[in-house]
């Protein structure tokens, strides 16, 4: 894949896993649309409470035009090609007969989640793209998400379509990049 060199010893799909603008507008069956969820439900999570809820739409339904006008202008333009749309909303406490407590991770658990997901849709033919162009502020009040609840991001799932569909100014972007080498992302010991 252009642009992309990775360890050998790395997993293939992750290397091969990328973010397209452009879909086929093609559907996705609920069956695939379940088994990708239900992957990235596999996640780990802090203490296993599983912090994640995935607001969901498939294209068409009753649903996807709420969802897709949660979006900012910019992503509506090409999310609108995908077969679904699901939005990632954590659990900001860690519930139990006791009380709820702080749950530091939840963002953290449900990003793991989301990874899980792109994952499993990769396995399967499909391909995601997440994003955080969320009209943050109104679209917690459109899904009616609770204050004790966060919303962290959407992504979109379909096939890959043609580079064509999309502004001119957003083709010559839509190729996989590669990553940063880990000697500029890791480091022993301490941060500074």
């Amino acid at each position: 894949m252009t642009g992309r060199i990775a360890h050998p010893k790395i997993e293939k799909l992750i290397v091969e896993r990328w973010s397209p603008r452009a879909f086929d507008g093609s559907e996705i069956s609920q069956e695939d649309l379940e088994v990708i969820l239900e992957a990235a439900g596999w996640a780990p999570s802090a203490y296993n409470v599983q912090p994640w809820t995935f607001l969901y739409a498939r294209k068409g339904d009753a649903n996807w035009d709420l969802l897709l006008s949660q979006l900012v202008e910019f992503n509506q333009g090409w999310a609108k090609d995908a077969s679904a749309l699901v939005f990632i909303v954590s659990d900001k406490y860690m519930r139990s007969d006791e009380g709820n407590t702080d749950n530091h991770s939840h963002s953290f658990d449900a990003g793991a989640a989301w990874a899980m997901a792109a994952l499993q849709a990769q396995a399967m033919g499909y391909h995601t793209h997440g994003m955080t162009g969320i009209k943050f502020g109104e679209a917690e009040a459109a899904l009616g998400v609770p204050e004790d609840h966060r919303l962290e991001a959407a992504f979109v799932i379909g096939r890959k379509g043609p580079k064509e569909v999309l502004p001119e100014f957003l083709q010559e972007r839509e190729v996989p990049v590669g990553r940063k080498p880990v000697s500029e992302i890791a480091r022993a010991g301490k941060f500074a």
